[in-house]
């Protein structure tokens, strides 16, 4: 069995442990830490009804906690956790390091009592897919996998259940962004996968190249019993993951050799060219999702998961929730939910998804990338984009000379706007290319806001 060097059993017993953000993994933290003993603050400088639940669950067992501010006890922790949405540039932050406090992510505190091996999945796009089918690849009769992180269970509460449960041959498989990344020392996975690496969080990052380096920073702890998994066809990571010390393991749709599997033109096959499953078998459409697959069934195989049941996940895997969901058709109009496209490479993808006419749902939170990117993927499908939210004029300036556009006020309009114009056999999708923070809490909450409002429009 794979084994785990990422356990170090920090004892925090009585330790001041200072928690920043109240995010889902803030909270996971708190609640770690708690169990483990220390004396818990947790601060969150926002307000709204998700902080404000999970506060009163907080201190419903003890833990004490302030939001809407941030007042000077949270100076006291000699330890401090930070949320993947409190920047490192943040003032709190640079203040409570000039002040010699330890600041960690909620990855590198949990993976600190994580008992079993780590596959940690990163890259600009396709994360959650790619997660999602190497969790169902390996859950077999010899493995336990769980999935978290970015997705689905904070990696702390994931940990916290298992100190409790203590469960057998458990794999943790975890989605990790380059914010999850910033504040780790001794976070290791077992193996790392790079799918992409394309422009994204660039209000974040003051450059590309600052963003690349954040990324690649989750194999600075890997050593030579460890792999690395990595896109051969990403020209950035081609370049940055080689003469490193994990074992190296690419994956291409393009290139015949150096990978576990080979795609031909009807086929994948393995590495002794033997057929492993036929194209038209995937479930999964688009070349995006064949690379995720491929990286997926390499990470598995370097598991010990049989071939046989990577093949059946291939063919019966159908996708995940807000990323290119079809949620209905309406009088001929079919509705389809990407609110995970939180970039303008996901909208890039889901353009190329369609053949027919589309009415483009945009906005959000703007993340700094170039609207005008996505214009050669138009192809005169595009029949006008809808912009919504914080972005909506930057949107509009950018691509009013490439296509038709309507502004509205939120996701609401956006929707009814759609119901009272688009005609049969035209696609409705909302592909945001914007983060959700202006007006929702998370893509999942902007998601199912979106399929509520057209399950309204269907029963109206």
């Amino acid at each position: 069995m794979i084994g785990n060097s990422n356990k170090h059993n920090t004892d925090i017993n009585n330790l001041n442990v200072t928690i920043i953000g109240l995010g889902k993994s803030g909270e996971g933290a708190a609640n770690l830490a708690h169990f483990l003993g220390a004396s818990v603050f947790v601060s969150d400088a926002s307000f709204n009804l998700d902080i404000r639940k999970r506060s009163n669950s907080l201190e419903s067992i003890g833990i004490e906690v302030e939001i809407g501010n941030h007042s000077n006890k949270i100076f006291d922790g000699e330890l401090w956790v930070i949320s993947p949405g409190v920047s490192q540039d943040s003032p709190v932050v640079k203040e409570a390091k000039s002040k010699g406090i330890s600041v960690i992510s909620e990855i590198e505190f949990a993976s600190w009592y994580a008992d079993y091996p780590i596959v940690s999945v990163t890259g600009s796009n396709g994360k959650t897919t790619t997660v999602n089918l190497i969790n169902k690849m390996c859950n077999t009769n010899s493995f336990n996998p769980i999935l978290g992180g970015n997705v689905g269970i904070a990696f702390s509460n994931i940990i916290l259940n298992d100190l409790k449960n203590k469960p057998n041959n458990r794999i943790y498989i975890l989605e990790i962004s380059s914010f999850q990344l910033e504040h780790i020392f001794s976070f290791k996975p077992f193996i790392s996968v790079f799918l992409n690496i394309t422009p994204d969080h660039l209000d974040r990052y003051s450059s590309m190249s600052e963003y690349v380096k954040a990324k690649l920073d989750m194999v600075r702890n890997q050593n030579e019993k460890d792999h690395i998994v990595f896109n051969l066809d990403d020209t950035i990571l081609n370049k940055e993951l080689r003469n490193l010390k994990p074992q190296t393991h690419g994956f291409s749709i393009e290139k015949k050799n150096q990978t576990m599997f080979n795609v031909n033109a009807t086929k994948i096959c393995t590495d002794e060219n033997i057929e492993l499953i036929d194209l038209e078998e995937l479930s999964l459409p688009g070349k995006h999702n064949l690379s995720n697959a491929l990286a997926a069934a390499t990470v598995s195989r370097l598991i010990g998961i049989p071939n046989h049941q990577i093949k059946k996940i291939m063919s019966n895997f159908s996708g995940v929730e807000h990323r290119l969901e079809y949620v209905m058709e309406i009088e001929g109009v079919s509705y389809y939910n990407d609110s995970k496209a939180t970039n303008l490479d996901s909208v890039k993808v889901a353009l190329d998804s369609f053949d027919q006419n589309i009415l483009l749902l945009m906005g959000g939170k703007d993340k700094g990338g170039n609207f005008v990117d996505i214009i050669p993927h138009f192809k005169d499908k595009v029949k006008k984009i809808i912009t919504f939210g914080q972005a909506r004029d930057k949107i509009s300036i950018a691509l009013r000379d490439a296509v038709r556009l309507k502004k509205v006020n939120d996701l609401r309009d956006a929707v009814e706007f759609c119901h009272l114009n688009a005609v049969p056999g035209d696609i409705v999708l909302l592909s945001p290319g914007c983060a959700s923070f202006d007006q929702f809490s998370n893509f999942e909450k902007r998601g199912f806001e979106f399929k509520k409002l057209v399950k309204e429009i269907a029963t109206a």
